[in-house]
């Protein structure tokens, strides 16, 4: 499985960006994406996710400022970020986890930077 991660570049404090992932490759049906994001000197943590069933989960530091959506059909996974601040900047990682006989599958893709600057 690859993911291929577009949309993030800087931005000025309070305004918004659009990131998207396409998936690509042994995909199944039942999987779940999302979002991740590390900035310098800070440990990876989880943005949002969104199961195929559309069922969405988002950390407490986002929530009421960004969503998350995806098209099942392409692949695909957004993140629609507004009122964006400097601890947002980042960069963002697509991520991809599904399961094969029980065995949990855990994909990454390479990231995309999130400047927030004036």
């Amino acid at each position: 499985v690859q993911l291929q991660a577009s949309g993030g570049g800087l931005v000025l404090p309070g305004g918004s960006l659009r990131l998207s992932c396409t998936a690509s490759g042994n995909i199944f049906s039942t999987n779940t994406m999302g979002w991740y994001r590390q900035a310098p000197g800070n440990e990876r943590e989880l943005v949002a996710s969104i199961s195929s069933g559309g069922s969405s989960k988002y950390a407490d530091f986002v929530k009421g400022r960004f969503t998350i959506s995806r098209d099942n059909a392409k692949n695909t996974v957004s993140l629609q970020m507004n009122s964006l601040n400097a601890e947002d900047a980042a960069v963002y990682v697509c991520s991809l986890v599904q399961f094969s006989r029980g065995i949990r599958q855990n994909y990454l893709g390479q990231g995309t930077q999130v400047t927030v600057s004036s």
